[in-house]
């Protein structure tokens, strides 16, 4: 039976051992909010989610599509979403923090060379174009002429502005119109909110130059970035190299500085940074292989920061698992359970002793049973030398009996040690000599009696099991 039960004890620990392994060999699920459903960042992530299922890595992503960047991001605030795509300028999410910069886009303002537009102050009581992408974009021009104390216009019919603010007349514009409104002097610039590499931006700067008296064009800087930064957080500066747009002469002739809104991949703060260094991590060492199904992967980037300690208290915090990976920081399974391993090695010492202690309670508990037994042998010894008629010799041989019966089933359950099992066997066989003798004193005993059996006979005929 003890047999039997160590065997099923032994099976439920290997099938403890085996469920532990499968749960925690488990990848790890992502829910991803994706917005808007057919941008670029869906074609990203949806290509990168089907490279983790390929490779089996232990970070596996569920995409669940928006119709706007502003949707994807409530749902990262809500708790509805793990991960989610953000445009920071359009909502900016309580509990979101920066995994990867999936790609910036910029202000182009392009102008004809000769208008009197130099910078973008110049564009006060001008009209100004935009060509609009996205519905914050309106919002993210007029932000910006308010810092200048340029009122953003519809017409002579807008809302009162501020005291002393110059009006700029805002133009909605589709990409077809730019041409021929710049020829018409309808705008005198036009804005795009692009990334500077995309064909958005170089189509509408190539628009303007055709619309221009002289086919030349310029781009109209946004300086004081730093400053601009301390009201509105939420933008990027963004600097648009030189010959950017090609040419000859290249376009432009030096860089330009101006400001942008960053599409940003945020994860809760919540979410393991174990979990997602791993995300950082094949993200940025798959960006090649990402390429080719999703090309926007080539303007991916890592969040800026000089230090940890800046990285994770920036103006828009990067998450804690994204910097592991970009500062080489990973933990190892070390780092990650060194409290844990620490605490069992302190209290596992502790925990044995008192295991220990018990499993010896129980077998001092165990032997007292025998130590009945021996010291009851050792009186009826002295009871049957002093035993002087057959009932009380038959009384004493029936008692006898019994405690051996009884010795024999608990030694069949449980493994005796030699010292105990040689006290027994010397006890018993003294009893049941000195009931022989007993017989012989008041001349009950056997004509031809036979001999006493060795003491090692006698343990094999009550069938006792040797000694572990």
């Amino acid at each position: 039976m003890r047999r039997d039960w160590l065997l099923i004890v032994l099976a439920l620990a290997l099938a403890a051992s085996a469920a532990a392994v499968v749960y925690l060999s488990r990848p790890t699920v992502l829910t991803v909010a994706v917005g808007p459903r057919d941008g670029p960042e869906a074609g990203l992530l949806e290509a990168y989610a089907k490279a983790l299922s390929r490779a089996r890595e232990d970070v596996r992503l569920k995409l669940v599509h928006y119709d706007d960047v502003r949707d994807s991001a409530a749902a990262l605030q809500s708790g509805k979403a793990d991960l989610a795509v953000v445009r920071p300028d359009v909502l900016m999410p309580e509990n979101g923090l920066t995994i990867a910069i999936l790609h910036d886009e910029a202000l182009v303002i392009a102008t004809p060379d000769a208008s009197d537009i130099d910078g973008f102050s110049d564009l006060a009581r001008k009209r100004l174009g935009v060509v609009e992408r996205h519905s914050a974009d309106a919002a993210f021009i007029t932000n910006l002429l308010g810092f200048y104390d340029l009122a953003a216009s519809a017409g002579e019919t807008a809302p009162d502005r501020p005291a002393g603010a110059s009006p700029v007349t805002l133009v909605p514009l589709q990409p077809s119109e730019v041409t021929a409104a710049i020829a018409e002097k309808r705008v005198d610039a036009v804005a795009v909110i692009a990334s500077p590499a995309s064909k958005a931006a170089a189509s509408m700067v190539r628009a303007v130059e055709a619309g221009a008296p002289d086919r030349k064009a310029s781009l109209v800087a946004v300086p004081d970035g730093d400053a601009i930064l301390q009201r509105l957080p939420e933008l990027q500066v963004v600097t648009i190299p030189a010959g950017t747009f090609g040419g000859r002469p290249k376009r432009p002739e030096e860089d330009v500085k101006t400001m942008g809104a960053s599409y940003r991949l945020m994860a809760r703060g919540q979410v393991s940074r174990v979990t997602v260094a791993s995300v950082t991590q094949h993200l940025f060492e798959w960006r090649s292989k990402l390429a080719s199904a999703a090309p926007i992967a080539k303007l991916m980037k890592a969040p800026e920061f000089d230090t940890t300690v800046a990285a994770t208290s920036a103006r828009l915090p990067n998450h804690p698992g994204a910097v592991d990976y970009f500062e080489r920081e990973q933990q190892t399974f070390l780092d990650r359970y060194e409290d844990y391993i620490y605490l069992l090695a302190f209290f596992g010492g502790t925990i044995g002793s008192g295991v220990a202690w018990v499993g010896q309670r129980l077998a001092r508990q165990r032997r007292q049973r025998i130590d009945v037994v021996l010291d009851r042998l050792i009186e009826l010894m002295r009871e049957i030398r002093a035993a002087t008629t057959k009932a009380e010799l038959d009384a004493l041989a029936q008692e006898t009996d019994a405690l051996v019966a009884d010795v024999v089933r608990y030694a069949r359950e449980r493994s005796l040690d030699n010292r105990t099992l040689s006290a027994l066997i010397l006890s018993i066989d003294a009893a049941q000599g000195a009931i022989l003798d007993g017989r012989r004193r008041i001349g009950d005993a056997p004509v031809h009696a036979a001999p006493a059996r060795p003491r090692m006979a006698r343990l094999m005929a009550m069938k006792l099991p040797a000694a572990e």
